[in-house]
């Protein structure tokens, strides 16, 4: 009864059009009541959730990738990448790939990036002539990679979703998550190169030369060098994860301060009143979703949908495959915190009984909220690209086949060549 009234309560209030976070907390309540438990219990399992020392990574990479959204880092990223890919045949839509990608090694954030590269990018792609559709979906795509990299905050909150069920370190989800994010960049430069040749598209003339781009590379090396400070300081021991998050945003400081010298004091309360705005709905979110994983563990939901797909199929490969599935319908309705902390707890049991590493399906899980965050009818990153294009949703769809494509193929090498996840990891801990 009571796993019912969770359940059918939950369903209503999204269909309805409540918040996630809201609709998490309601129909907890609404269980707790049908249980005869004290109400106090849903508030004191939120509390629980929230305090926890390591949860204070989230709020430092948060602050440290809004300093590099308003410090002008994008703009000596896209000229480093225009540097090197920009003589090729829809060069400026490849310079737009690896300049997303940097940008989300910096920011660790696809909304941050598709916000930042976007408004660079998409409308000089219009300028030179390059189709509207196209530059969004470059755009919005590349800008995915940013929640595989080790800034990114949705990567810290797998890890959390994980207590009581796996061991996954923090550093292992950032070696984990390395390999993919480079291939995720090949095939989306392949798609990108692929629909450009197919249109037609120019080049932007000739190749400038080593010096140039050396040149530009030194100026964007001191926000680059993010990416690698917090790896080797990590690696090395000389801070932890969380310690690493406060060094992020120091050197932020210092980049977009001193080094650029392109932070002023109205972008830099805009970023600390941005960076307070995402925290407080990120912890939200983990404490109520603490509450429902309460009832979610007291009523067994784990095993009984496991038991549920095994009574379809037992083959491994097709347990995986229904679990994309459907933690991709699930990310077409939910952002990407709320889809990482309430089906973490639910389908990684059931993958892990059937020989799947947590290491391994907690990068599924951020390709699949990926490309949940460019899909209607939640997709934020694409409803930032299509504003900033001045294009509707229906239009980017049309021709969004080939970059979607490119993420399904990382998506499934992932799922089913743990090599991609798991080789990395292995190498750098046991040797």
């Amino acid at each position: 009864m009571e796993l019912t009234v969770l359940g059918v309560s939950f369903s209503l209030l999204l269909l309805i059009g409540v918040p996630v976070g809201f609709a998490v907390g309601l129909s907890s309540v609404a269980t707790i009541i049908a249980a005869g438990l004290p109400v106090a219990v849903v508030f004191q399992k939120m509390v629980g959730g929230m305090q926890v020392f390591s949860f204070l990574a989230i709020p430092f990479f948060i602050f440290a990738g809004e300093l590099m959204l308003h410090g002008g880092i994008a703009q000596r990223i896209v000229r480093f990448a225009n540097s090197l890919v920009g003589h090729v045949r829809g060069g400026l839509g490849m310079s737009n790939v690896l300049g997303c990608t940097l940008f989300g090694g910096v920011a660790g954030s696809p909304l941050a990036d598709v916000s930042a590269m976007g408004s660079v990018m998409i409308p000089l792609m219009k300028k030179e002539g390059y189709d509207t559709d196209y530059a969004v979906n470059v755009t919005t795509h590349a800008s995915l990679v940013g929640a595989l990299m080790p800034t990114s905050h949705n990567l810290i909150l797998y890890t959390l979703a994980t207590a009581g069920i796996a061991s996954v370190s923090v550093l292992g989800m950032i070696l984990a998550c390395l390999i993919p994010a480079v291939l995720l960049t090949l095939l989306n430069l392949l798609a990108a190169y692929g629909v450009a040749v197919q249109r037609g598209y120019p080049t932007r003339g000739a190749f400038k030369g080593w010096g140039e781009v050396f040149n530009s590379f030194m100026a964007a090396l001191p926000g680059l060098l993010i990416i690698a400070i917090i790896l080797v300081g990590i690696l090395s021991g000389v801070f932890t994860a969380t310690e690493s998050a406060a060094t992020a945003v120091l050197w932020a400081l210092l980049v977009t301060g001193l080094a650029y010298r392109s932070l002023s004091w109205k972008d830099f309360i805009a970023s600390c009143a941005k960076a307070c705005k995402t925290t407080g709905v990120v912890l939200f979110l983990i404490g109520i979703s603490a509450a429902f994983g309460y009832f979610l563990a007291m009523y067994e939901v784990p095993q009984r949908t496991g038991d549920l797909m095994a009574s379809f199929t037992q083959t491994p490969w097709m347990i995986f495959l229904s679990v994309n599935i459907i933690l991709f319908l699930l990310g077409t309705f939910l952002d990407m915190a709320p889809t990482l902390l309430i089906c973490t707890p639910i389908f990684l049991p059931i993958c892990q009984k059937y020989g799947m590493d947590a290491s391994q399906f907690g990068v599924m899980m951020l390709l699949n909220c990926a490309l949940g965050l460019n899909t209607p009818p939640v997709g934020s990153t694409q409803f930032v690209g299509c504003a900033i294009g001045g294009i509707s949703v229906g239009e980017v769809m049309r021709s969004i086949w080939p970059f979607y494509g490119a993420l399904l193929a990382c998506l499934m090498l992932v799922t089913y060549v743990p090599a991609f996840s798991l080789w990395l990891p292995h190498f750098v801990m046991f040797n």
